[in-house]
């Protein structure tokens, strides 16, 4: 048993924690304790949830309708690392001054970014969305035909992201990059970025966007993208989408090839 001196002692410590970490307990419990709390109760996954809150609030054919009601899902219902509207502006900026006409996501979730890419195209580009997770990609399916978007715009591409790369040239007919966006499993940017960089798809200009890269973080990747000399990059430091109070960013890199 502690005693009432050392545990009055230690009751400072304890609440400097907590006031400290608030937002990370605020994120484990919406991100994990809620979404257990309705995986019992509904018998559905978090995504399927998502797509049927959105099936009967969202305006069909309307992307700036879905993801509004995305938006709100993630923030007032469940929580979902989707990029959310904020770090989603800087997203559709750089689309605007790209005008990419070609772009690669890797990590389709269940497709909101998928559709604010999408939504922001010129006429004419193609936007390849990569997703592995069978489920995950018949939910993003769904949501990017409600949101209107067939496919000669968006092609969901459904396999690992180290199995598509270098099948982009051959199987897809894919000759330069624009534009990628990268929001998957961490651990897969350095060695998927090293992939692209491999492929000779990525020309002078072309743009990487990549989120996440300060929480939960992609060490290796910033670390490969600093030391190789191929890219002008910079940060465009934000907090974590639909979670105040943890801070996280976006790295931007423009291709410029071997110098």
């Amino acid at each position: 048993m502690v005693s009432p001196a050392i545990a009055l002692a230690l009751l400072p410590l304890l609440l400097t924690f907590i006031i400290r970490y608030r937002y990370y307990f605020v994120l484990f419990y919406r991100a994990v304790l809620v979404r257990v709390w309705y995986d019992c109760r509904t018998g559905l996954s978090r995504e399927e949830r998502a797509f049927q809150f959105i099936l009967t609030h969202a305006t069909p054919g309307d992307p700036d309708s879905i993801l509004d009601t995305f938006d709100f899902w993630c923030s007032k219902v469940e929580f979902i690392s989707n990029i959310g509207p904020k770090k989603g502006k800087i997203l559709d900026r750089l689309l605007s001054e790209q005008c990419p006409l070609t772009v690669l996501e890797l990590g389709a979730h269940c497709g909101y970014s998928t559709v604010r890419i999408a939504r922001a195209l010129p006429l004419g580009a193609r936007l390849y969305s990569v997703e592995m997770d069978q489920r995950n990609a018949t939910i993003a399916e769904k949501i990017i035909r409600l949101a209107g978007f067939d496919d000669d715009t968006v092609e969901l591409i459904v396999n690992p992201s180290d199995e598509v790369i270098p099948k982009l040239r051959s199987e897809y007919g894919l000759e330069r990059l624009d534009f990628v966006f990268m929001d998957h499993w961490k651990k897969c940017y350095r060695p998927d970025l090293q992939a692209l960089e491999g492929s000779g798809l990525l020309g002078k200009g072309s743009m990487i966007l990549a989120d996440n890269v300060l929480f939960p973080g992609a060490p290796n990747f910033l670390r490969h993208v600093r030391g190789c000399g191929l890219y002008e990059w910079r940060i465009h430091r934000a907090s974590l989408e639909y979670i105040k109070g943890i801070r996280d960013g976006m790295a931007e890199l423009v291709y410029q090839g071997v110098k």
